[in-house]
Protein backbone atom coordinates (compact mmCIF):
# COMPACT_ATOMS: atom_id res chain seq x y z
CA UNK A 1 0.00 0.00 0.00
CA UNK A 2 1.23 3.34 -0.86
CA UNK A 3 -0.18 6.60 0.79
CA UNK A 4 0.48 10.21 -0.28
CA UNK A 5 -0.52 14.02 1.11
CA UNK A 6 -2.52 15.60 -1.56
CA UNK A 7 -4.08 19.13 -1.10
CA UNK A 8 -3.73 18.59 2.57
CA UNK A 9 -5.76 15.00 2.08
CA UNK A 10 -4.28 11.86 2.91
CA UNK A 11 -4.76 9.64 -0.67
CA UNK A 12 -4.12 6.06 -0.57
CA UNK A 13 -2.82 4.18 -4.00
CA UNK A 14 -1.40 1.69 -5.79
CA UNK A 15 1.18 1.88 -8.97
CA UNK A 16 1.92 -1.33 -10.77
CA UNK A 17 4.34 -0.18 -13.00
CA UNK A 18 5.39 -1.92 -16.19
CA UNK A 19 7.94 -1.44 -18.97
CA UNK A 20 8.32 2.70 -19.79
CA UNK A 21 6.87 1.97 -23.17
CA UNK A 22 3.75 0.44 -21.96
CA UNK A 23 0.37 3.18 -21.56
CA UNK A 24 -0.30 4.03 -17.73
CA UNK A 25 -3.99 3.41 -17.16
CA UNK A 26 -5.93 5.02 -14.19
CA UNK A 27 -8.57 3.93 -12.76
CA UNK A 28 -11.32 6.19 -10.65
CA UNK A 29 -13.78 4.07 -8.60
CA UNK A 30 -17.59 4.45 -8.14
CA UNK A 31 -19.68 5.90 -5.60
CA UNK A 32 -19.57 3.84 -1.93
CA UNK A 33 -16.37 1.87 -3.11
CA UNK A 34 -12.65 1.41 -3.20
CA UNK A 35 -9.85 0.39 -5.26
CA UNK A 36 -10.58 -2.77 -4.52
CA UNK A 37 -13.59 -3.33 -7.25
CA UNK A 38 -10.79 -3.28 -9.82
CA UNK A 39 -8.90 -6.01 -8.56
CA UNK A 40 -10.75 -8.25 -10.52
CA UNK A 41 -9.32 -7.31 -13.79
CA UNK A 42 -6.24 -5.83 -13.03
CA UNK A 43 -4.50 -9.31 -13.46
CA UNK A 44 -5.88 -9.27 -17.08
CA UNK A 45 -4.15 -5.50 -17.53
CA UNK A 46 -1.01 -5.01 -15.79
CA UNK A 47 1.25 -7.31 -17.54
CA UNK A 48 -0.01 -4.76 -20.54
CA UNK A 49 0.06 -1.38 -18.82
CA UNK A 50 1.75 0.68 -16.04
CA UNK A 51 -1.75 0.81 -13.63
CA UNK A 52 -2.63 3.18 -11.16
CA UNK A 53 -5.39 2.72 -8.54
CA UNK A 54 -6.51 4.90 -5.40
CA UNK A 55 -9.03 5.77 -3.02
CA UNK A 56 -10.49 9.33 -3.70
CA UNK A 57 -11.22 11.37 -0.91
CA UNK A 58 -13.94 10.00 1.74
CA UNK A 59 -13.69 6.58 0.79
CA UNK A 60 -11.35 3.33 1.22
CA UNK A 61 -8.22 4.31 3.20
CA UNK A 62 -8.15 7.88 2.08
CA UNK A 63 -9.04 10.69 4.80
CA UNK A 64 -12.53 11.89 5.00
CA UNK A 65 -10.96 15.49 4.55
CA UNK A 66 -14.04 17.81 4.83
CA UNK A 67 -17.58 17.05 3.17
CA UNK A 68 -19.33 17.71 1.21
CA UNK A 69 -17.12 17.92 -1.76
CA UNK A 70 -17.31 18.95 -5.16
CA UNK A 71 -15.99 17.08 -8.81
CA UNK A 72 -13.91 19.80 -8.46
CA UNK A 73 -12.01 18.56 -5.09
CA UNK A 74 -11.39 15.00 -6.65
CA UNK A 75 -10.49 16.61 -9.82
CA UNK A 76 -7.72 18.04 -8.19
CA UNK A 77 -6.78 15.41 -6.01
CA UNK A 78 -6.64 13.10 -8.85
CA UNK A 79 -4.03 15.80 -10.55
CA UNK A 80 -1.95 15.90 -7.34
CA UNK A 81 -1.27 12.38 -7.32
CA UNK A 82 -0.45 12.04 -10.97
CA UNK A 83 1.98 15.26 -10.77
CA UNK A 84 3.07 13.84 -7.90
CA UNK A 85 3.70 10.69 -9.48
CA UNK A 86 5.12 12.49 -12.90
CA UNK A 87 2.57 10.76 -14.73
CA UNK A 88 1.25 12.47 -17.89
CA UNK A 89 -0.70 11.23 -20.53
CA UNK A 90 -2.19 8.68 -19.01
CA UNK A 91 -5.55 6.85 -19.80
CA UNK A 92 -8.63 7.17 -17.28
CA UNK A 93 -10.75 4.64 -16.80
CA UNK A 94 -13.60 6.43 -14.28
CA UNK A 95 -16.62 4.31 -13.13
CA UNK A 96 -19.98 6.41 -12.44
CA UNK A 97 -18.79 9.19 -10.47
CA UNK A 98 -15.43 8.56 -11.61
CA UNK A 99 -16.06 9.05 -14.96
CA UNK A 100 -17.64 12.33 -13.99
CA UNK A 101 -14.01 12.84 -12.35
CA UNK A 102 -12.03 11.76 -15.63
CA UNK A 103 -14.28 14.19 -17.62
CA UNK A 104 -13.56 17.06 -15.23
CA UNK A 105 -10.14 16.10 -15.20
CA UNK A 106 -9.74 16.54 -18.98
CA UNK A 107 -11.69 19.61 -18.85
CA UNK A 108 -9.39 20.99 -16.36
CA UNK A 109 -5.84 19.56 -17.18
CA UNK A 110 -6.13 18.16 -20.80
CA UNK A 111 -2.32 17.54 -20.68
CA UNK A 112 -2.72 15.09 -18.43
CA UNK A 113 -5.12 13.21 -20.06
CA UNK A 114 -4.19 11.04 -23.42
CA UNK A 115 -7.72 8.80 -23.26
CA UNK A 116 -11.06 8.72 -21.57
CA UNK A 117 -12.71 5.14 -20.85
CA UNK A 118 -15.83 6.42 -19.24
CA UNK A 119 -17.66 3.75 -17.89
CA UNK A 120 -21.44 3.35 -16.55
CA UNK A 121 -21.28 7.09 -16.27
CA UNK A 122 -22.79 10.32 -18.10
CA UNK A 123 -22.42 13.70 -18.46
CA UNK A 124 -24.96 14.57 -15.92
CA UNK A 125 -26.37 11.51 -13.38
CA UNK A 126 -29.65 12.23 -11.86
CA UNK A 127 -31.23 15.20 -10.98
CA UNK A 128 -31.25 17.18 -7.66
CA UNK A 129 -34.36 16.17 -6.22
CA UNK A 130 -33.38 12.51 -6.36
CA UNK A 131 -29.68 13.41 -4.81
CA UNK A 132 -31.15 15.33 -2.09
CA UNK A 133 -33.81 12.30 -0.90
CA UNK A 134 -30.64 9.70 -1.15
CA UNK A 135 -28.64 12.37 1.56
CA UNK A 136 -31.25 12.74 3.56
CA UNK A 137 -31.65 9.38 3.78
CA UNK A 138 -28.52 8.29 4.68
CA UNK A 139 -27.99 11.30 6.76
CA UNK A 140 -31.29 10.05 8.91
CA UNK A 141 -30.82 5.98 8.78
CA UNK A 142 -27.31 5.24 7.56
CA UNK A 143 -26.38 3.68 4.30
CA UNK A 144 -27.74 0.19 5.63
CA UNK A 145 -31.13 2.01 4.86
CA UNK A 146 -30.50 2.14 1.07
CA UNK A 147 -28.51 -0.96 0.47
CA UNK A 148 -30.92 -3.06 -1.22
CA UNK A 149 -32.15 0.03 -3.66
CA UNK A 150 -28.50 0.46 -4.56
CA UNK A 151 -27.58 -3.02 -5.04
CA UNK A 152 -30.41 -3.75 -7.33
CA UNK A 153 -28.79 -1.05 -9.75
CA UNK A 154 -25.26 -2.43 -8.92
CA UNK A 155 -25.68 -5.93 -9.73
CA UNK A 156 -27.62 -8.19 -11.88
CA UNK A 157 -30.19 -10.53 -10.36
CA UNK A 158 -28.29 -13.67 -10.83
CA UNK A 159 -25.18 -11.87 -8.89
CA UNK A 160 -27.32 -10.91 -6.24
CA UNK A 161 -27.62 -13.90 -3.96
CA UNK A 162 -26.91 -14.55 -0.35
CA UNK A 163 -25.46 -17.05 -0.71
CA UNK A 164 -22.51 -15.37 -2.96
CA UNK A 165 -19.77 -14.52 -0.96
CA UNK A 166 -18.61 -11.81 -3.56
CA UNK A 167 -22.09 -9.89 -3.20
CA UNK A 168 -21.92 -10.23 0.52
CA UNK A 169 -18.62 -8.81 0.22
CA UNK A 170 -19.35 -5.83 -1.68
CA UNK A 171 -22.67 -5.04 0.86
CA UNK A 172 -20.09 -4.74 3.49
CA UNK A 173 -18.11 -2.12 1.30
CA UNK A 174 -21.08 -0.21 1.07
CA UNK A 175 -21.99 -0.04 4.86
CA UNK A 176 -18.55 0.17 6.02
CA UNK A 177 -18.12 3.37 3.61
CA UNK A 178 -18.15 6.86 5.52
CA UNK A 179 -21.73 7.73 5.91
CA UNK A 180 -20.38 11.94 5.28
CA UNK A 181 -17.94 10.55 3.04
CA UNK A 182 -20.80 8.83 0.98
CA UNK A 183 -23.24 12.17 1.16
CA UNK A 184 -20.69 14.20 0.35
CA UNK A 185 -20.06 12.89 -2.84
CA UNK A 186 -23.68 12.45 -3.17
CA UNK A 187 -23.15 16.06 -3.40
CA UNK A 188 -20.56 16.69 -5.70
CA UNK A 189 -22.79 14.34 -8.28
CA UNK A 190 -25.84 16.04 -8.05
CA UNK A 191 -23.72 19.64 -8.81
CA UNK A 192 -22.09 18.12 -11.58
CA UNK A 193 -22.81 18.16 -15.42
CA UNK A 194 -20.78 18.24 -17.81
CA UNK A 195 -22.61 18.64 -20.80
CA UNK A 196 -20.95 21.44 -22.45
CA UNK A 197 -17.59 19.84 -21.46
CA UNK A 198 -18.56 16.81 -23.06
CA UNK A 199 -18.93 18.64 -25.95
CA UNK A 200 -15.45 19.55 -26.36
CA UNK A 201 -12.98 16.18 -25.73
CA UNK A 202 -10.97 15.95 -28.36
CA UNK A 203 -9.17 12.67 -27.42
CA UNK A 204 -10.52 9.09 -27.81
CA UNK A 205 -13.37 7.99 -25.67
CA UNK A 206 -14.84 5.15 -25.31
CA UNK A 207 -17.74 5.05 -23.64
CA UNK A 208 -19.08 1.45 -21.65
CA UNK A 209 -22.69 0.97 -20.55
CA UNK A 210 -24.31 -1.96 -18.68
CA UNK A 211 -27.25 -3.37 -20.20
CA UNK A 212 -29.09 -4.14 -16.53
CA UNK A 213 -27.54 -0.86 -14.75
CA UNK A 214 -29.86 1.03 -12.79
CA UNK A 215 -27.71 3.41 -12.12
CA UNK A 216 -26.59 5.22 -15.56
CA UNK A 217 -28.86 2.85 -18.16
CA UNK A 218 -27.28 2.20 -21.45
CA UNK A 219 -29.08 5.05 -22.88
CA UNK A 220 -27.71 7.42 -20.41
CA UNK A 221 -24.76 6.29 -21.43
CA UNK A 222 -25.35 6.74 -25.39
CA UNK A 223 -26.39 10.18 -24.72
CA UNK A 224 -22.52 10.93 -23.03
CA UNK A 225 -21.11 9.10 -26.17
CA UNK A 226 -23.34 11.06 -28.74
CA UNK A 227 -21.98 14.62 -27.10
CA UNK A 228 -18.21 13.57 -27.83
CA UNK A 229 -16.66 13.61 -30.88
CA UNK A 230 -15.58 10.33 -32.37
CA UNK A 231 -16.89 8.52 -29.39
CA UNK A 232 -17.28 4.28 -29.26
CA UNK A 233 -19.62 3.26 -27.42
CA UNK A 234 -20.36 -0.52 -26.20
CA UNK A 235 -23.04 -2.40 -24.45
CA UNK A 236 -21.79 -5.14 -21.93
CA UNK A 237 -25.22 -7.78 -22.06
CA UNK A 238 -24.84 -9.27 -18.70
CA UNK A 239 -23.58 -6.63 -16.14
CA UNK A 240 -25.27 -3.44 -14.61
CA UNK A 241 -23.61 -0.23 -12.51
CA UNK A 242 -20.38 -2.21 -11.93
CA UNK A 243 -19.09 -4.58 -14.29
CA UNK A 244 -15.11 -4.90 -13.31
CA UNK A 245 -16.95 -6.49 -10.43
CA UNK A 246 -19.48 -8.57 -12.23
CA UNK A 247 -17.94 -9.05 -15.70
CA UNK A 248 -14.52 -8.52 -15.30
CA UNK A 249 -13.07 -9.73 -18.37
CA UNK A 250 -15.68 -8.62 -20.44
CA UNK A 251 -15.07 -5.28 -19.18
CA UNK A 252 -11.12 -5.98 -19.21
CA UNK A 253 -10.90 -6.75 -23.07
CA UNK A 254 -12.92 -3.88 -23.93
CA UNK A 255 -10.53 -2.01 -22.08
CA UNK A 256 -7.46 -3.42 -23.88
CA UNK A 257 -9.44 -3.08 -27.82
CA UNK A 258 -9.84 0.52 -27.08
CA UNK A 259 -6.22 0.78 -25.96
CA UNK A 260 -5.00 -1.12 -28.67
CA UNK A 261 -6.64 1.40 -31.36
CA UNK A 262 -4.22 4.25 -29.73
CA UNK A 263 -1.47 5.61 -31.83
Amino acid sequence: MQFVHINGVLIHYRLQRADEQRPVLVFVNSLGTDSRIWHHELPKLTDHYTVLTYDKRGHGLSDLANPPYSIADHVADLAGLLDHLGLSQVIVCGLSVGGLIGQGLYAKRPDLVKALILSNTAHKIGNAETWNNRIAAVDQNGIGSILDAIMERWFTEPFRKPENPAYRAYCNMLVRQPATGYSGTCEAIRDADFTEDAKKIAVPVLCIAGQQDGSTPPELVKSLADLIPGAQYEILEDAAHIPCVEAPAAHAALIRGFIDQLD
